[in-house]
């Protein structure tokens, strides 16, 4: 009996289980967590990746079966990014590439006339064009303006007979002109005559030319020729320092 009553005591004194609501179809066997502690955290499982779903061929009797590639890194993932180019300059323009125009020929230059009263002296000279070689020549005087037989001529040279004037030409000349006869200042006397000369060989020689007369067209070719002379002389030995004129008188050169 005092057993009885120890039991009833201790039974009496224990709270009573609180009613869980019982899932339909399924009992609970976990113990659910008091109000005072929080809930325990279920961690969470990884979703699986579901694996790439391929078929597999069949290997036939003469075929063996390929290997899957294997794909190769991003280049953003694999190797750093490369570092910017500085800016460069434009490239230098480039000429056209189709064939150039030929150019036409340039005409060759006209031949160059040298007036035989504006020659220098061949101590002042410097050897490119025609000069007067001083040791081989006489008396010469280089004019503007001077008359042969009433006719005015714009510019020539006037020397005493007898007389010699060596001329070096220095270039590729071709002709001698000019005009020749008695000076008017000689007041129509004086009877002269007139002799071109090329590397010592007489190429013209004039009839007997006096005083008042009309003067005589000289044209001496000088190709290939190096030296120029003019000469004159007395027609008549009664004829004594008459000035006789080469009017007009030029070379042409190349």
């Amino acid at each position: 009996a005092g057993a009885a009553l120890a039991l009833a005591l201790i039974g009496d004194s224990q709270p009573e289980p609180r009613t869980q609501a019982k899932q339909p179809g399924a009992a609970s066997l976990a113990p659910q967590p008091s109000a005072s502690q929080p809930p325990e955290r279920t961690p969470e499982q990884p979703t699986p990746t579901p694996a790439p779903s391929y078929s597999k061929p069949t290997p036939g009797p003469s075929s063996t079966p390929r290997p899957t590639p294997t794909p190769s890194p991003s280049p953003s993932q694999s190797s750093p990014a490369p570092a910017p180019e500085p800016p460069q300059s434009a490239p230098p323009s480039r000429p056209p590439t189709h064939p150039p125009r030929p150019r036409p020929t340039p005409p060759a230059p006209a031949p160059s006339p040298y007036q035989i009263n504006k020659l220098t002296w061949d101590l002042l000279g410097d050897g490119t064009k025609p000069e007067v070689r001083m040791a081989d020549s006489s008396w010469l005087w280089q004019r503007q303006g001077l008359r042969i037989g009433g006719k005015k001529y714009r510019h020539g040279v006037t020397v005493h007979a007898p007389s010699s004037v060596t001329i070096d030409l220095h270039r590729q000349c071709t002709a001698y002109d000019a005009y020749a006869g008695v000076d008017d200042l000689g007041l129509g006397l004086g009877v002269l005559r007139f002799s071109v000369y090329a590397d010592g060989q007489r190429l013209w020689r004039s009839a007997v030319m006096r005083g008042g007369r009309p003067a005589a067209p000289v044209h001496v070719p000088l190709t290939g020729h190096k030296t120029l002379r003019l000469v004159v002389e007395p027609a008549s030995p009664n004829t004594v320092m008459f000035l006789g004129d080469w009017a007009q008188s030029q070379i042409t050169c190349k």
